[in-house]
């Protein structure tokens, strides 16, 4: 065992054991899903995406649905990020302050480009589903 390894070893020992409760997990998972479906930026995307999906469920177009489940998912990983980063941002430094406007900007890219991804994949999926029905 090298000096290091044995560190990290007598480091995770200390370590207090926390009890794995699935339960409290899905509460802060829902919890942070709350923060987010309340936010209007997010809320309106969710309402443009569920009736496509519901529609390529019910037409039984599985790989349409699983590019919408994956664009939005994406969508909505990115903005969750993005809202983190940018609270997190602005509990650190409550003043302007250049550094941080870079992080936030960066952060927005990142959600700007999940969002033009979600939206060019949901209008390819709406044209195709509509020449299914017509």
């Amino acid at each position: 065992m090298t000096a290091s390894s044995f560190l990290i070893y007598k480091f995770m020992h200390k370590l207090p054991k926390s009890k794995y409760d699935p339960i409290k997990k899905l509460k802060v998972i829902f919890s942070g899903l709350h923060f987010a479906v309340s936010d209007f930026s997010v809320a309106y995307k969710l309402v443009l995406s569920v009736p496509v999906f519901i529609l390529s469920f019910i037409l039984q177009q599985w790989i349409d649905f699983t590019l919408i489940l994956l664009a939005t998912g994406m969508m909505l990983v990115a903005e969750l990020l993005n809202s983190a980063i940018e609270i997190l941002c602005d509990f650190v430094q409550p003043r302007k302050d250049m550094q941080i406007g870079i992080i936030k900007d960066i952060a927005a890219a990142a959600a700007g480009i999940s969002i033009f991804v979600w939206a060019a994949t949901l209008i390819l999926e709406v044209s195709h589903l509509w020449q299914k029905i017509i």
